[in-house]
């Protein structure tokens, strides 16, 4: 757990240009831990390209990029590698998961990959399926319902405790009911975990239920009020 009160994701200047396309201009803010931030927007206002950013898949052009007060804009590869395995969890629209393996195998490797032992590993997996409510009685991921998938995926992205976790568009491949019950559990965490948490969507009644709300328009971060829709 990151320490309280310190800012776990911090940017400060970001900006991001492609040719004569401006995407992120002057980017700033904090989140902490205990926090969710959601970004809404519609396609092509630059909401993946923060994120990118903020996984270091993308430098910017200029400014900074502080996760667990280090920035890595100015890393390099195997040092921006450790920085994102010891700080960041990610969960994709689609899960990105290997429908071969069961959930506990899924959930499992994310912490062999960081160097857990393999007992270990699949204990923590088995624990957070259970907390998650994903039934794991070694049945392929296949099997499992959309938001049984994406629940596995959350487990993924959590079994190495990080202290950001980071969601792009993580309920928009689900039904309505579905689609409420992953986004209750995604804005617990913080909460329950002590991370904090940034999701990207264009679904303000997803958006909604972050503490703090911002949409990207014209390349500028601005802050939206609570329960307003996108």
């Amino acid at each position: 757990m990151f320490m309280a009160g310190k800012p776990v994701l911090s940017l400060r200047g970001v900006r991001y240009q492609i040719g004569d396309r401006l995407l992120l201009d002057n980017i700033d803010f904090d989140l902490r831990a205990g926090e969710s931030m959601a970004v809404v927007g519609p396609s092509g206002s630059g909401k993946s390209t923060l994120l990118g950013c903020v996984l270091g898949l993308m430098r910017p052009s200029s400014g900074s990029v502080e996760v667990g007060g280090r920035d890595i804009v100015r890393m390099r590869r195997r040092e921006l590698e450790r920085q994102r395995s010891n700080y960041m969890g990610v969960v994709f629209q689609f899960g990105e998961l290997l429908p071969e393996l069961t959930p506990v195998e899924n959930v499992a490797l994310a912490a062999l990959l960081a160097g857990t032992k393999a007992d270990e590993a699949c204990r923590r997996a088995e624990k957070l399926l259970d907390e998650l409510g994903v039934p794991h009685g070694g049945a392929a991921t296949l099997q499992l319902s959309g938001g049984e998938r994406q629940r596995t995926a959350l487990a993924r992205a959590l079994i190495n405790e990080p202290a950001l976790l980071l969601a792009d568009e993580p309920t928009g491949a689900l039904d309505s009911d579905t689609r409420d019950s992953v986004a209750d559990l995604l804005f617990s965490l913080p909460g329950r975990w002590g991370c904090a948490l940034v999701v990207v969507t264009h679904d303000g009644q997803v958006a909604e239920r972050a503490d703090h709300c911002l949409e990207l328009r014209d390349a500028k971060l601005i802050r939206r009020g609570a329960g307003v829709q996108p």
